[in-house]
Formats: C-alpha cells, structure tokens, sequence
C-alpha cells in the first residue's frame, strides 16, 4: 500500500487566516472611523518607547493600499503554512512576528517602521527554504509556488523604494531562513503500514495447524475459507521460510 502524507486540511487552515486578516481590516477602520492614528505604535529602531512596534507593528498599516497589498500576501501563506505545517504553525507566526520585529528594531533607521510585511516575508523566506531543505515533492512544489507568486518580493529587501521599510523585509527574510534550518526536523511525517508476520499471528497459528513439523498437510484437517486473504499471506510467509 502506498504511503499518504499527514497533510490534512482543517477548519483552521481558512479561519485562522481569515480572523487575522479582518483583525487588521477591523483595526484600520477603526482608526479612520475613530480619527486615530496608531503609527506610533510601530517599531521605532534603537528607542526603548519603540520596542513596543515589535508586538504592535503588524496590525497597524499607513493607508488602504497599504492594507491591501498585505492583506492577500498574509492570507495565502498563513493558510500555507496552517496546512502543510500545522504542527509548528503557530510558533512560527507568534515568533515571527516577534523575532523580525526584534531585529528591524536593532539594524532599522529611525523612523516609525508599521505593516505585517515583516511577517509576510517571514513566511515567504521560511515556506520557500523549508520546501527545499524538505525534498518532499509537494513541500518542493510549495516553494516553487511562493517563487513564481512572491519571488520578486526579493528585491524589496534592499533600499530600493523610499519609505518602505526595507529593514523589515530584511528582517523577515533572514527570520524565515532560520526557522526553516530550526524546524528542519518538523517534516510531515508519511503513515506507516507495517505488515508484519505478528500482526497475522493469530491466523498463523490457526493456519499451522494443518501442517506437521515437515511442512507437510495433514489431510484430516480443514482450512478456514473465511480467512483466505490473511491464508495465503501466511502461506507465502510459510513457504518462504521452509524452501
């Protein structure tokens, strides 16, 4: 029997995602509705107020553009990484989120630095490498994609754009290659069938009871038509060892 992948889609691979994103939807408009401007809130590098952008800075977008072109990036990859990655998927955005916000506070120009393009990049950089350090065909196949939707993503790591922050792009990208060597071992694991002499150990012995020590029938006897698949298993198994 082939081997079947643990890859299993649930309710949280849509819903999660999902809530995430109309969490910062619900967020931007308050802030218009509201008249409040939360972009102090960002990480603002090498200032003690600032470390607080590192929790804050991913919920808090300049603009509806802004939002926009982040918004579908988020929901992709996250539902990306909740279904071929469940088990880790979690500590791969909560850490994320953190780690690249830690770093584009340490290496960040001093300015307020706001969006969840961070963690966008976090999980581009982690699904990308992680497929490949995987060489699991589907896992290869999901990099291959994050390549030919994201891959010009790449040049957005570098200062190539005035007031984008390039930092947190930067920051992202290296978070996400080190938790794909970190989380190397994490691999979808394919179900095991093993078929065992013991696991027909019952039928065995019923089966060899027809049998003296020389492998020979015993005519008085009779075989169980009721358990001819698991008969000819053993008689395989039988005969194998006797030759």
């Amino acid at each position: 029997m082939d081997n079947q992948d643990h890859f299993k889609f649930s309710n949280g691979v849509i819903i999660y995602p999902m809530l995430f994103v109309l969490l910062l939807w619900a967020i931007f408009w308050f802030e218009i509705r509201f008249g409040f401007d939360f972009t102090n809130f960002g990480v603002y590098p090498q200032r003690f107020s600032g470390l607080r952008g590192i929790i804050f800075s991913p919920f808090i977008h300049s603009g509806i553009e802004h939002l926009y072109h982040n918004s579908i990036p988020l929901f992709v990859l996250s539902a990306a990484l909740f279904y071929f990655y469940k088990s880790i998927a979690w500590r791969v955005l909560v850490f994320g989120i953190l780690l690249s916000g830690l770093l584009t506070w340490i290496i960040g120009r001093p300015a307020y630095h706001i969006g969840a393009s961070g963690l966008i990049y976090v999980l581009v950089s982690f699904l990308f490498f992680k497929g490949i350090i995987a060489k699991h065909y589907r896992l290869i196949a999901l990099s291959l994609l994050v390549v030919f939707l994201y891959g010009s993503m790449v040049w957005y790591v570098m200062p190539i754009k005035e007031g984008m922050s390039w930092e947190g792009h930067f920051s992202g990208m290296i978070v996400g290659i080190v938790f794909a060597l970190y989380f190397r071992k994490n691999l979808p694991q394919p179900k095991k069938y093993y078929w065992e002499q013991e696991d027909y150990k019952e039928e065995e012995d019923e089966f060899l009871k027809h049998f003296d020590e020389n492998g020979n029938f015993i005519e008085n006897t009779t075989l169980d038509e009721e358990s001819e698949e698991p008969v000819t298993k053993i008689n395989y198994i039988f005969k194998k060892n006797t030759d």
